[in-house]
């Protein structure tokens, strides 16, 4: 027989059914200590652009190499010819504006802070996704570009691998790469008392070489979260049937958020 929470975590995403507009490609959500799925429904084996949820590995990359120092600091000017989608960007930025406000230039200047051996070596250390930071093809660009899109993939799965490591604190970085990037990265207490973590991303399918799906757009949130002695991992991933104003990431983000932590009993 499955255990209660099974029955409970499935019941909450039954009760939140996908938008017309949107299909949800995979959720997925596992125990940390016991490495158990609680809930697994969809592909959750595909394997996409990691987009803006690649910022957690950043995060630790950052504050382990010390080119992070806090919540706040360093703080980096925007400088024209930087990517600047969207216009919100062109400003300065320090650590907790680059995660809230998901800052692809800030991502960049971070990576080559770090330099190719060292930001490789990491990737390939965290076994991230297929481990590909080599770019667009031709293009040299795997330090600024490779998860945007371009060479480095993972699937929902393997998100829940790395965070799964993350939480457990065994990819290898310091206390304070852990400790600072989840205070970043804090979506605070949720109503069923979970304190929740993690991080969005979206990417049109034309960007990431989908050309019959130019149009939709794909939307990711990874994260974790703990209550008492339990901890989480969870992912979910959507597609968009049409082009709707604002992030997928975000409404990725706010359905599962709703799904697992909106009642006290949930998970």
């Amino acid at each position: 027989m499955k255990p209660a929470c099974l029955f409970v975590v499935a019941a909450a995403f039954a009760a939140f059914p996908a938008t017309s507009h949107a299909e949800t490609i995979c959720s997925i959500v596992e125990d940390v200590a016991s490495g158990k799925t609680l809930l697994k429904q969809g592909d959750c084996d595909r394997k996409l652009s990691p987009a803006s949820t690649f910022k957690l590995a950043l995060s630790l990359m950052g504050y382990d190499a010390h080119v992070l120092v806090d919540e706040a600091k360093p703080v980096w000017p925007y400088v024209k010819g930087y990517s600047d989608w969207p216009t919100t960007w062109e400003d300065s930025a320090g650590p907790r504006l680059w995660m809230e406000k998901s800052i692809v230039w800030y991502s960049q200047r971070l990576t080559e802070a770090l330099g190719p051996a060292k930001f490789q070596s990491y990737v390939q250390q965290f076994g991230y996704g297929n481990r590909d930071v080599s770019g667009n093809p031709g293009k040299h660009d795997g330090l600024t570009h490779a998860w945007l899109g371009s060479s480095l993939k993972i699937s929902p799965v393997e998100q829940l691998v790395f965070l799964r490591k993350m939480v457990r604190r065994e990819l290898g970085v310091s206390d304070v790469a852990y400790d600072m990037t989840a205070k970043i990265a804090d979506y605070g207490v949720r109503q069923s008392g979970w304190h929740a973590f993690g991080k969005t991303g979206a990417m049109s399918a034309l960007r990431i070489g989908i050309r019959n799906d130019r149009y939709k757009m794909y939307g990711w949130f990874v994260g974790w979260a703990t209550k008492g002695d339990r901890k989480i991992v969870f992912a979910r991933l959507i597609r968009e049937e049409q082009k709707i104003p604002g992030s997928a990431g975000k409404r990725a983000r706010d359905a599962i958020l709703a799904d697992l932590f909106s009642k006290p009993d949930g998970i």
